[in-house]
């Protein structure tokens, strides 16, 4: 008899095709062209830049503690990565997409454009994330436990 999955080996849908389908929707959703006001140019761009540096300095914590960056086999990452921005996320990369998103309906300038961000936060909160903390918990056991204790899931300041 075979054992039934875990969460952690359930194969869920990348987060960048989540991040496509949302940029996607807003597109559809915002395609009145309008002027980009320099207020909201520069309110988008700020954002922007601050969610690609969480981006990019997850990124390149994950390079340097030598472990895979892949969100779709968390079960092979092969060490804890607690620096950098993970230290006010455990998710500093979803936090990035999200506000790439932010920024995009910010600079639209449409409300409307804002409903995809919430999407996208919902669909990788209840199918990606769990996955990848049962995959966390599973590999770095007390050590993980004491890490999500001190970093919340999405952000803090």
């Amino acid at each position: 008899m075979t054992e039934p999955p875990t969460t952690s080996r359930r194969r869920p849908v990348p987060p960048v095709a989540v991040l496509g389908a949302a940029a996607a929707a807003q597109h559809l959703l915002s395609r009145k062209h309008r002027h980009i006001g320099a207020a909201r140019g520069l309110a988008g761009g700020a954002l922007a830049l601050a969610a690609g540096g969480f981006i990019a300095g997850s990124v390149r914590e994950f390079r340097r503690a030598q472990t895979t960056v892949n969100p779709v086999a968390p079960d092979k990452a092969t060490s804890l990565v607690t620096g950098g921005p993970h230290q006010r996320s455990r998710n500093p990369m979803y936090v990035g997409m999200a506000g790439l998103l932010l920024a995009h309906a910010v600079t639209r300038g449409n409300w409307v454009a804002g409903l995809p961000v919430l999407g996208f936060v919902a669909v990788i909160d209840r199918v990606q994330i769990p996955a990848e903390e049962a995959a966390m918990a599973e590999l770095f056991g007390h050590d993980y436990a004491e890490y999500a204790a001190r970093a919340p899931r999405w952000l803090s300041f």
